[in-house]
């Protein structure tokens, strides 16, 4: 009897624990970091009625028969289940998603949290902001790095820290110059007496520079011929004079045949048509003309040009003295053909002698003609630049000499390099495209007082697929040397324009114009402004003159069982000899986690189960409470059997 009294009481005591436990999840439903307790229960100790028999003979074995006297608690866990995360947009709070525990000292002893609410103290130490414990890690030097050998200590952010300048030692060159770009506009400057009296137009090659062109020989003439005739009474001083040809005469006609084609007919004359009906008839015909001339009918064939070509041909159809060829070109000499045929070609040539800017002149080339398609004059002169330009000349041009300049097809970029005092100075790289296909020129100037010591200027190249050929200097130098003037260390820049044969600096494409002055790795005096903090736990500083350093590293503990770790209150945890030693190391590495700087992690408590919880406890306790009453009222009963 006074067993189950007993056995009551480890309920009531044991449900009671449960019941503590349960409360204090849920007292820490809003603690940050906060990892919830369970309560298991084993059976108490155990009385031995009867032991079990083995079977015997033709008999069975039998059971051992015990009695409980209770229940006691068999452990209280701790559960490192994964908590939320909630965000606060404070950079120095922190949350591991993961394993693993924020390492904190007090100086003389190590403790370990999930609750990374930080910030810094007067003094630039990263601490919990609730118990000042300074945040443990390692502390990088002043290049950034972090060698392994780093002792494990307080973590310092020295805002207001300076960064020293630090000299442009290397400049990037990237993207494209246009392989088929030109900017080289013509300008006439001196047309001599060549009668070149405009220049418009654009070079193709893009190649600035002088073009002294020489222009030697003289313009086609035209085939013309003067009728010989006075024939009877016909007076060619008067064009009103009556032709006087009879019928059979005008029967014959006149035709004109030009440059070889069909003779076309002159229709509308009669036997009273005046010499002047003749020169109107010859002038109504494309590409002729005729006039009346010192007594004379002269005929032109108007287009310009060697007299096998360009020509005319005038016939009648017999040869009766007075027909219209006899009386007014052949003086009844029995002909009657009259023949205009005694035109020249012209006998120009061109060449022009080129010389690029800052070069020594290139051997003369030819250029082309533009002829009148109306007159056959020459009047203009192609191909120089290898085209694009029209040399025009509207009076028809003449043999001498005239200078044409053509501008340069640039491309500039530029970009801020520093010297050792922090000091900024403006490098201007200028591209110059030359008459070489797929070769630039390269000049460098500053925009200040500075000096250019050497390795400012030199060639670029490309290959025929746009990579890289080759970079030089036009002095052999490896680097460009600039003196600041300002009394800080002379600069020695390496000018780094990609790889030979790949694209991956400059290129040389038929597109438009992208090259630029890509980077330099010079800056300036700075401050430590702000940090950042990443998923492994690295800090990073970010100084006034945008230089990003490396600062500290944030270490990470683990252990082998931390359901062996010891609460030591205010969310902390001590290592304990069943814990084993913590491993410390860097999140995403040695410790299987990453951070998240600007946030939290919530408690872990799961308020559903903690309310189940706090049921099956009551349940617990009344049933044992019943238990011990129940009891009770049966010792009372064998109490009362005495009366």
């Amino acid at each position: 009897m006074m067993s189950a009294l007993f056995a009551g009481v480890s309920g009531l005591q044991n449900h009671m624990t449960k019941m503590n436990v349960v409360g204090d999840n849920i007292a820490n439903i809003n603690t940050i970091g906060y990892k919830g307790a369970r309560v298991t229960f084993q059976e108490s100790l155990v009385q031995t009625l009867r032991g079990a028999g083995r079977p015997v003979g033709n008999t069975g074995g039998t059971n051992p028969i015990q009695l409980g006297l209770g229940m006691n608690v068999s452990s209280v866990d701790n559960l490192f289940t994964q908590g939320g995360l909630e965000t606060t947009g404070v950079l120095t709070d922190l949350a591991i998603q993961g394993s693993g525990f924020f390492v904190l000292s007090d100086g003389l002893s190590e403790y370990y949290t999930r609750a990374g609410a930080f910030g810094l103290d007067a003094n630039s130490n990263l601490v919990n902001t609730a118990t000042g414990y300074y945040v443990q890690g390692k502390m990088a030097s002043s290049d950034g790095n972090i060698p392994a050998t780093t002792a494990l200590g307080n973590i310092t952010l020295p805002f207001g820290q300076q960064d020293p300048a630090r000299a442009t030692a290397r400049i990037e060159l990237a993207n494209n110059l246009n392989a088929t770009a030109t900017n080289s506009v013509a300008l006439l400057v001196s047309s001599g007496t060549t009668n070149i009296d405009a220049v418009t137009g654009t070079a193709i090659n893009g190649a600035g520079g002088t073009h002294e062109l020489t222009i030697a020989g003289a313009q086609p003439t035209n085939s013309t011929a003067a009728g010989t005739a006075v024939v009877g009474a016909l007076n060619l001083t008067d064009s009103l004079t009556t032709l006087g040809v009879t019928a059979a005469g005008l029967a014959d006609g006149l035709n004109i045949s030009v440059d070889g084609a069909s003779a076309i007919p002159l229709t509308g004359l009669t036997l009273t048509s005046t010499v002047s009906d003749v020169v109107a008839a010859i002038n109504a015909i494309s590409g002729m003309s005729a006039e009346l001339t010192g007594g004379n009918l002269v005929v032109t064939r108007d287009y310009a040009g060697d007299g096998g070509q360009y020509n005319a041909v005038l016939t009648s159809g017999g040869a009766d003295p007075d027909n219209i060829i006899e009386r007014l070109f052949t003086n009844g000499n029995g002909t009657n053909t009259f023949n205009v045929n005694n035109g020249t070609a012209h006998t120009f040539t061109v060449t022009d002698v080129f010389t690029p800017t800052g070069e020594v002149a290139k051997p003369a080339v030819a250029l082309g003609l533009e002829i009148n398609d109306t007159t056959g004059l020459v009047t203009g002169i192609t191909g120089l630049g290898e085209g694009g330009v029209r040399i025009i000349s509207s009076s028809a041009l003449a043999a001498g000499t005239a200078t044409i300049e053509t501008a340069e097809t640039e491309h500039a970029t530029s970009i801020t390099a520093f010297d050792s005092q922090g000091g900024k100075h403006t490098v201007v790289f200028n591209f110059t495209k030359t008459l070489t296909p797929n070769t630039w020129k390269w000049e460098v100037e500053t925009a200040g007082n500075e000096s250019l010591r050497s390795g400012f200027n030199g060639q670029v190249t490309f290959t025929a697929d746009g990579s890289l050929g080759s970079f030089t200097f036009d002095d052999l130098s490896s680097a460009l040397v600039i003196d600041p003037n300002n009394g800080a260390a002379v600069m020695s820049i390496k000018i780094f324009p990609g790889t030979g044969g790949e694209h991956d600096g400059l290129t040389g494409f038929s597109t438009p114009f992208t090259a630029i002055a890509k980077n330099q790795d010079g800056y300036g005096m700075g401050m430590l402004d702000q940090i950042s903090i990443d998923s492994q736990g690295t800090i990073t500083g970010i100084f006034t003159n945008g230089i990003p350093r490396t600062l500290a590293q944030l270490v990470l503990a683990d252990f082998n069982n931390q359901g062996g770790l010891l609460k030591a209150g205010e969310t902390l945890f001590v290592a304990s000899a069943n814990s084993g030693d913590p491993i410390k190391g860097i999140a995403g590495t040695t410790v299987n986690a990453t951070l998240s700087s600007g946030a939290l992690e919530s408690s872990n408590v799961d308020l559903a189960k903690e309310f189940t919880d706090i049921i099956t406890s009551q349940r617990g306790f009344q049933a044992n409470a019943r238990v011990i009453s129940t009891a009770d009222q049966m010792l009372n009963e064998l109490v009362n059997l005495k009366q």
